[in-house]
């Protein structure tokens, strides 16, 4: 019995462990993730900075005086620029993501249904980029029915009509 509650004991001790382990783990992947993002937007604003200046000569200092706000030193800073170009160039590039996302969301609903269609579906939605958006169209008509619905209505209708036709032929 001794040897029982001292195994129980270690094995709550070894989850408690892990647990503390997993958490500092997480947070040093987090801080790790934060320090590459930040690392990676200053160094992509100092090298978009060195692609070009911004007035292609120097501004003497009294265009800064009498009344100008100093928003006008930050504006000329080649750096504060290659930043704003790359948080430009990041929007327009998280939109066309974007975009294409809800574009291909007729795909994403017929693969994530595993339907039948789902080729089908993906032909279309292609046309619809290229060709007509009246494809895309009908690519989410086709991904976002109920087929096994839609069967069994239509199945009820063609089973009515041969029983009136039936009854009418008696």
């Amino acid at each position: 019995m001794p040897h029982t509650i001292q195994t129980m004991d270690k094995t709550q001790t070894q989850g408690a462990g892990d647990k503390i382990k997993n958490v500092v783990l997480s947070i040093v992947k987090f801080i790790m993730k934060a320090i590459t993002i930040i690392a990676t937007l200053v160094g992509s604003s100092v090298l978009l900075s060195k692609l070009g200046t911004i007035h292609g000569k120097e501004l003497p200092a009294e265009y800064f005086a009498n009344g100008y706000p100093t928003i006008l030193k930050l504006l000329d800073s080649e750096i504060f620029m290659g930043f704003i170009f790359f948080v430009t160039l990041a929007i327009i590039v998280y939109t066309l993501y974007l975009l294409w996302t809800l574009h291909e969301i007729a795909v994403h609903k017929a693969a994530k249904m595993s339907s039948a269609h789902t080729q089908i579906v993906f032909a279309l939605s292609l046309c619809g980029l290229f060709i007509d958006k009246t494809w895309w169209v009908l690519a989410i008509i086709i991904a976002f029915a109920r087929w096994d619905v839609l069967a069994d209505a239509l199945s009820n209708i063609i089973r009515n009509g041969r029983a009136t036709f039936k009854t009418h032929q008696e």
